[in-house]
């Protein structure tokens, strides 16, 4: 359920390498940690530090900021926010990389510790548009649940397409309206399916979050969970239905629940609603050992709840922590976070994409989610 206006178009994830654990640490030195340094005085903007992308990036600036700028700072329960911390030590990048036997060390250390670590070892930037701008928008996005069969029936004939054939990245495919009307798109696609869903307004939500489980019902009768993950897509322009419904005046409200309301009401424009976005994604299909671990974003990494969100990778690179602010309405939030995946519509140095977690609470509340933001990053020194 998402706020179509806004929301995130499918997050392109990369075939990562298989995760490790890491190693046991030594528990971490008992005497009192160091008092904080002192905050540091603001300077003049600049670009990312030229290893934070290993090439000039124009989208963002990062104004080094004291650590008392930080609406917020020490209000984060540091326990929990050390968690995506460790995950992300297991792809970190390499700036983050040396820090990272000490983010393992500390894992058992006190909140207090913790909290004084970062503010030595790192330095905190506040993000900017290069023309100065620090507002910016954020927006959520989650891991939705459905129910889907593996053969297709008069209750379940909406299909979702593993990669077809002759599909090239960067090149254009036919469009969504296409791929319902053209028999040269749906021969292409002749025996693709990995799975039939109930509602093509489900098929429509898989395609914007990017990834999803599905309570598969086998041709034998046994049911399993599985993840379906961002395969490819069409490369074709996303295009907001909800926003379609808002300039004509036909709903208030955006949401998915709203626009599930607008097609109970108008069933016979369904198909020239779902027309509006000719951006169409294809699927692949994993397997869910554990439940609790999420789907992974573009940096390679399984997604945290609450901690990692979605950013532009040409402001921000993959494995950036990061504070996050933002008042509300929905969610006010003030927390450490790390930029761990992307989106279509996640463009520029101020914007990102909260990940909210899976499932139907998760997913009522992304799709409130549309409120201001700023973001300071916490780079290493």
């Amino acid at each position: 359920m998402v706020v179509l206006a806004g929301c995130a178009g499918p997050r392109g994830l990369p075939e990562p390498a298989p995760v490790t654990s890491p190693a046991a640490e030594p528990v971490p030195n008992a005497s009192p940690p160091s008092p904080p340094p002192p905050p540091a005085p603001t300077s003049k903007p600049s670009p990312p530090p030229p290893d934070a992308f290993g090439k000039e990036v124009r989208r963002s600036r990062w104004v080094p900021v004291g650590w008392d700028e930080l609406p917020g700072w020490g209000s984060d329960p540091m326990g929990e926010a050390w968690g995506v911390l460790l995950a992300n030590c297991e792809r970190p990048g390499s700036s983050m990389a040396p820090l990272c036997p000490d983010i393992r060390r500390l894992s058992i250390a006190s909140e207090q510790e913790q909290s004084q670590w970062l503010m030595q070892r790192l330095q905190p930037h506040r993000l900017e548009s290069w023309e100065g701008e620090a507002n910016g928008l954020l927006t959520a996005y989650y891991e939705p649940v459905f129910e889907a069969q593996r053969l297709p029936s008069d209750s379940f004939a909406t299909p979702l397409f593993a990669v077809p054939p002759g599909l090239k990245p960067g090149q254009p495919w036919f469009t969504r309206q296409e791929i319902d009307t053209l028999p040269a798109a749906q021969n292409a696609l002749n025996g693709k399916a990995i799975a039939w869903l109930a509602d093509p307004i489900d098929a429509m939500v898989l395609h914007i979050q990017g990834s999803g489980r599905l309570r598969l019902t086998e041709a034998n009768g046994q049911v399993r969970t599985v993840r379906v993950a961002f395969a490819a897509s069409n490369e074709q322009p996303y295009q907001s239905i909800g926003r379609w419904l808002l300039d004509k005046g036909e709903v208030k409200d955006a949401s998915w629940p709203g626009i599930k309301a607008w097609l109970q009401r108008n069933p016979q424009r369904a198909q020239a609603l779902l027309w509006q976005n000719p951006r169409f994604v294809f699927f692949r299909e994993e397997a869910l050992p554990d439940p609790l671990v999420g789907p992974r974003g573009a940096q390679g990494l399984p997604l945290t709840a609450g901690r990692s969100i979605a950013v532009d990778p040409q402001s921000l690179p993959y494995g950036t922590p990061l504070w996050l602010v933002s008042p509300g309405p929905t969610q006010p939030l003030q927390r450490l976070v790390v930029a761990q995946d992307t989106g279509s519509a996640i463009l520029g140095a101020v914007r990102a994409d909260w990940f909210a977690g899976t499932g139907l609470a998760a997913g009522e509340l992304a799709g409130r989610i549309k409120q201001p933001l700023r973001m300071w990053v916490l780079w290493p020194k």
